[in-house]
């Protein structure tokens, strides 16, 4: 089995190289890869990748990310999140590929404390979430035999992530504020990334299978209750802090405006995808605490 994957150089796509290898050949591309396309912005390159490829799957973990800076550049952001995500589906059709993709909470307009089902209408609030939603919908239309994962928070000790921010605040303040009113799922790109490989295996053999799904870590919390779980476990590690977990202050989300409004509630249901795939999600807790031993 071949698999092409997109976005190599992020947290999840560093992750999915490692995960996919044992599958088959796996051709992995970023957006300066030579050889081949992976350049989003340029659709036509995309296309003709695939069709040179010819992959068993397609693997999409490449996108626009800066969710503020996605409200000063939509269109920029609306190429790589929606219309070159169509744009692969096409092609994955055309060559008889599946094609794997990654979501977000930010599709929906974090009402209410349930966690989001697939069920759900969605309703984003930003640029972001409203370019994620287009690019699942684009996919839905143009390729039958694919898997769109919904996440959320997602970190990985490779690279920056809210855990290492929250450390150097730490050891530079005595006090911090952190955010209370918003609530998710801190999710590991491992995580992800196994799963990830699981499915395709499911999927090539049991393809109704394929279709929406939300996957995230287990449980949930708020950021002001991840920076206290991050600074007690320095704490307990033995690394020196300014900061102890009492003096972290809670505070709403109207004390950091930013250009994008955030959802509160970014709850999301993974139980259609634990019962389709035989999978049991862990904690958030059990990945945070070992990405945290990985980097402290």
């Amino acid at each position: 089995m071949t698999i092409l994957l997109f976005g190599k150089g992020g947290q999840v796509g560093w992750e999915l190289q490692r995960s996919l290898a044992p599958l088959g050949k796996v051709v992995a591309l970023d957006f300066d890869s030579t050889d081949l396309c992976g350049d989003f912005s340029n659709l036509a390159g995309l296309a003709a990748t695939v069709d040179a490829v010819r992959p068993a799957f397609i693997v999409n973990a490449a996108a626009h990310t800066a969710v503020d800076k996605a409200e000063s550049e939509p269109e920029l952001a609306r190429t790589i999140n929606a219309l070159a995500p169509g744009v692969l589906a096409k092609a994955a059709h055309r060559v008889g590929a599946g094609l794997v993709h990654y979501s977000t909470d930010y599709v929906f307009d974090g009402s209410g404390n349930q966690p989001w089902r697939e069920t759900d209408t969605p309703a984003p609030l930003s640029v972001y979430g409203a370019t994620k939603l287009e690019g699942e919908r684009l996919i839905a239309e143009a390729c039958s035999n694919h898997l769109i994962f919904r996440t959320s928070w997602v970190y990985a000790a490779r690279g920056g992530n809210f855990a290492k921010t929250m450390l150097r605040l730490a050891k530079e303040r005595e006090r911090l504020t952190v955010i209370d009113d918003q609530i998710g799922a801190p999710t590991g790109a491992d995580l992800l990334a196994d799963v990830t490989a699981h499915a395709i295996r499911s999927i090539s053999t049991q393809p109704a299978l394929a279709g929406l799904y939300h996957l995230a870590a287990g449980g949930a919390t708020s950021w002001h209750g991840y920076a206290q779980f991050v600074v007690a476990h320095a704490h307990r590690a033995g690394v020196t802090l300014k900061t102890d977990i009492e003096a972290i202050d809670p505070v709403p989300t109207s004390a950091f405006p930013t250009p994008a409004t955030r959802p509160h509630n970014s709850r999301l249901d993974t139980s259609k995808l634990q019962a389709a795939f035989d999978l049991t999600l862990p904690a958030w807790q059990q990945g945070v605490e070992r990405m945290l031993t990985e980097i402290i």
